[in-house]
């Protein structure tokens, strides 16, 4: 439609535009709701066109000077080459764009580039073949490695697979740096096929050996901010100068009440607490979920906001946590610690005895915690055999205690009724010496006292969503988009070749059969992982969308405004309505913080996933020769990768060393068979190997297959 288009292209040329998501650029436009469609075709073509272009978070803006240039995001692989998923308007699809070695020029991962098309490779599953013409936006400038000295100059070797040679960083001993020490460091020039770089050193972390600098390594390669500003702690100090357990005024008193928390044995914060009763005569449930009232001690504008909002999550690393907020809050004033009085968010939920919600409201409240427990203490306190904890727990919270495990067993019930998926992805819990050094490692066991919190937590999330979106109210939701069909294709297809029956592929019913019946087997970690991979990440916007892995209509963040804003950001706009009847917010700042705290977020998880490896190779790096059942968890044309039974590790086993054969790879199987033997290493086999070798620099670590038999099922002789 020309008219529309010279719409688009007028707002968006205009001298006062401010970039624009999809949606909003339509109201501004005041496109009519059932021409939206073709308002979404028309700023796609455009797109594609390079008449216009995406920022990073989605918003219209106008194209670069290149005409036909695709824009996108860069992630370049550690064999030089790389892949650019090009930004569409709302709703687009487009292949990946795969980018030759010589056509990569200086960008690296996560740069936002343009790409000229080029003719399409022979080998299809590359998908276009393109040529970066320039970075448009770089994801960072600052980078961590190892330094080094060479023919009289000083180089750096930068962690991980980012950059394949080092990078030239000047004179040798430059600001007083030796030979490997872990250094921070400014690109100048970046790296190139024809040129390795040059940067400049800014902060020497010390050597890599040294207790800490693996933590502080990290927290400078995600860019994460570790200290606070004076003013915020300032205000801080002086929000708790002003507090007094005794001022209840314009709260609901909750402090006879009997409540408690749940948390990890070494928790840092405490955002929740519960309360439970039960009606005698009707058998209705009264379930009381008490949040840390953070809004009271963060008004929007503040110092504490604007280092809150800028963080937008704490980050939880081995032995470190950045908190969102100063530990004299996040740790002290905010937290719900025993015994002491604080303020509440409270969602009090009326359940039936099937666990039906029939009445909720929400109140500003204050309660006192009367006992702070720790998963395992009530996972021991809820076996069918008393155990010498008992005798020291109070006998009504032990009476609650077995109402919550009744409650929390018949909500969960009806969650998988309605389709909730339940994915299994046990975290990593590190085992330290008295030193502080790694003695090892477990996958953290999912005990009946998590199920319980998780439970009334999904429940509170779900009653304030819902009490917001039915007023109207513009707020951030947390939203889990439903899967593409070809990638639930792609898994229905994975899980047959495992033995798994599947007839409708896109029915979540059949995927929560799919993992409900590989939970105990050898494959379930490569079932479960494949799913995740096959579902779209959760994020954080305004914009009304179920969340698909819990089947929820509506849901949001509620229930840790300690550790992250959007929760904090739902407890605002609660308490408009709790204060003044109403509440009100701006779609497009929602939007664009739902964007930045998705980002900081994935940010956070990356970073203490990558601390948690560095740890654990560091600990493999000294028991190389070691032998470990592992479980085949992924099988490519270059090799298998086996999760440890024992250990939370994964290595891979080069397709080059594997015996007394030449192996290919079988797609369709997953496998890789001998071409002589017949001899199969297929996903899910069970195979012993040893650690032959650890890479802490590219954070590698490789195995090699110890026995020549067959790998082995649980409970057969022969791959299924």
């Amino acid at each position: 439609m020309p008219d529309l288009e010279k719409a688009i292209l007028a707002a968006v040329a205009h001298s006062s535009y401010q970039p624009l998501k999809p949606k909003a650029l339509a109201r501004k436009l005041r496109v009519p709701p059932d021409l939206y469609a073709i308002f979404k075709t028309t700023l796609r073509n455009l797109i594609k066109a390079g008449r216009l272009e995406l920022g990073r978070n989605q918003s219209i803006r106008p194209a670069s000077s290149v005409h036909g240039a695709i824009t996108g995001v860069f992630r370049k692989t550690s064999g030089g080459f790389g892949f650019v998923r090009p930004h569409l308007a709302e709703g687009g699809k487009a292949d990946e764009i795969y980018i030759p070695q010589e056509a990569v020029g200086d960008a690296a991962t996560g740069d936002v580039v343009q790409v000229r098309l080029g003719r399409r490779p022979k080998r299809r599953d590359l998908g276009p073949r393109g040529e970066i013409i320039r970075v448009v936006e770089r994801a960072t400038r600052q980078f961590v490695g190892t330094y080094f000295e060479r023919d009289g100059d000083g180089y750096v070797r930068v962690d991980g697979t980012v950059f394949s040679h080092s990078v030239y960083v000047g004179d040798p001993g430059a600001k007083g740096v030796r030979p490997d020490h872990k250094v921070v460091f400014e690109m100048v020039r970046f790296p190139s096929p024809e040129d390795r770089g040059e940067g400049v050193i800014t902060e020497i972390l010390g050597s890599g050996g040294e207790p800490g600098v693996d933590t502080l390594s990290i927290i400078r390669a995600f860019g994460l901010p570790d200290r606070f500003r004076e003013d915020a702690l300032e205000e801080a100090r002086t929000t708790a100068g002003q507090f007094s357990e005794k001022d209840l005024s314009g709260r609901e008193d909750f402090t006879g009440w009997t409540t408690i928390t749940i948390d990890p044995v070494d928790a840092h914060d405490f955002d929740d607490a519960v309360s439970l009763t039960q009606d005698p005569k009707s058998g209705h449930w009264l379930l009381g979920v008490h949040i840390a009232d953070v809004s009271h001690f963060a008004p929007p504008g503040s110092a504490l906001d604007r280092e809150a909002r800028q963080r937008a999550t704490s980050v939880y690393l081995p032995q470190r946590v950045l908190p969102m907020l100063p530990e004299i809050l996040s740790n002290s004033l905010a937290s719900l610690q025993e015994g002491k009085v604080r303020y509440v968010k409270s969602a009090l939920m009326d359940l039936t005895p099937a666990g039906v919600k029939t009445e909720v409201r929400f109140a500003n409240a204050a309660i006192r915690v009367k006992r702070r427990f720790s998963y395992e203490q009530v996972t021991e306190l809820l076996q069918d055999t008393p155990s010498p904890l008992n005798a020291k727990i109070e006998p009504e919270i032990m009476e609650m205690l077995w109402r919550m495990r009744e409650l929390a067993l018949i909500m969960h019930k009806r969650r998988l009724k309605r389709g909730a998926l339940e994915l299994n992805m046990p975290e990593v819990e590190l085992e330290y010496d008295p030193q502080g050094r790694v003695a090892g490692a477990h996958f953290r066991e999912r005990q009946i006292s998590h199920q319980m919190i998780e439970e009334f937590m999904l429940a509170a999330n779900e009653a304030v969503a819902d009490h917001l979106d039915r007023r109207g109210i513009e707020f951030l939701r947390r939203v889990h988009p439903a899967p593409e069909p070809t990638k639930l294709k792609a898994f229905a297809e994975f899980a047959r070749i495992l033995g798994y029956k599947v007839q409708r592929e896109t029915d979540r019913f059949t995927l929560q059969r799919i993992l409900h019946q590989s939970a105990d087997k050898p494959e379930a970690h490569a079932v479960h992982y494949a799913l995740l991979r096959s579902l779209k990440q959760a994020v954080y916007h305004p914009e009304k969308e179920d969340h698909y892995a819990l089947a929820s209509e509506n849901y949001c963040h509620f229930t840790s405004p300690i550790r992250r804003y959007p929760d904090l950001v739902v407890h605002r706009l609660l308490d408009q309505l709790l204060r003044r009847g109403k509440a009100g917010s701006d779609h497009d700042e929602m939007a664009a913080l739902g964007d930045h705290c998705s980002k900081m977020e994935r940010r956070a998880e990356m970073a203490e996933r990558e601390l948690i490896k560095l740890k654990l190779l560091t600990y493999m790096s000294e028991r190389l020769g070691i032998e470990l059942e592992v479980i085949i968890t992924g099988v490519a044309d270059y090799g298998f990768y086996g999760q440890a039974e024992t250990l939370p590790v994964e290595g891979l086993v080069h397709i080059s060393t594997l015996p007394d054969d030449y192996y290919h790879f079988d797609a369709a199987s997953h496998s890789l068979i001998g071409q002589r033997t017949k001899r199969r290493y297929r996903l899910g086999d069970k195979v012993t190997v040893t650690v032959v070798r650890v890479d802490l620099q590219r954070r590698q670590l490789d195995f090699r297959v110890k026995h020549k038999e067959p790998p082995r099922r649980k409970g057969t002789e022969k791959t299924v």
